[in-house]
């Protein structure tokens, strides 16, 4: 019979898009002061491989990714989308004269062997976490690489993030590995 475990520490992320570069410094301090200190930041980029947010929120697009040096349990991933949401409205109503959508705010963690994103999307590969969440697993991470899976968003799948989610794994590891010593 299998033994109830409590699930291994994750590192959260959350991944950004605008069209106003400067929002994504604000953005990331009102993160810190609900998660806490950043300790993997990415470099911007380009965000140029759907027009899926374009009527929203203008153009170009630009992302950027953070993950959070304080580790969370996988339940977590609830809270930190209704709270990426809630404040996806705050940075909309404080900007009457910009796009109707400022900021998407998109969280998620990096586990070693996957990356999980979270959505408020139901589809056939999405399990519902609760209060009207449901997770994706978008990565998987095998033989030294993430490999896409064949729902992976085109983005995540091209291999562009794969340095920051390396990244984000390699602390994470490094974490787990000083609270076992």
């Amino acid at each position: 019979m299998a033994k109830v475990t409590d699930p291994p520490a994750v590192k959260l992320i959350c991944g950004m898009i605008c069209s106003v570069k400067r929002l994504f410094d604000e953005a990331q301090s009102a993160l810190e002061d609900v998660y806490g200190p950043t300790d993997v930041v990415s470099a911007i980029m380009d965000f140029d491989f759907t027009d899926y947010y374009g009527d929203q929120m203008g153009s170009p697009l630009f992302r950027r990714f953070v993950a959070f040096e304080r580790l969370i349990n996988p339940e977590a991933l609830i809270e930190a989308k209704l709270m990426t949401n809630s404040l996806e409205w705050d940075f909309a109503s404080r900007r009457p004269d910009s796009p109707l959508r400022p900021i998407n705010l998109d969280p998620g963690y990096v586990e070693t062997p996957k990356l999980v994103l979270a959505s408020m999307k139901n589809f056939s590969h999405r399990i519902y976490l609760g209060r009207g969440v449901y997770g994706e697993v978008t990565l998987m991470y095998r033989k030294g690489q993430w490999e896409p899976l064949s729902w992976t968003f085109p983005d995540y799948a091209s291999g562009r993030y794969w340095a920051f989610l390396g990244e984000a794994r390699h602390r994470l590891k490094q974490q787990i590995q000083s609270k076992e010593a």
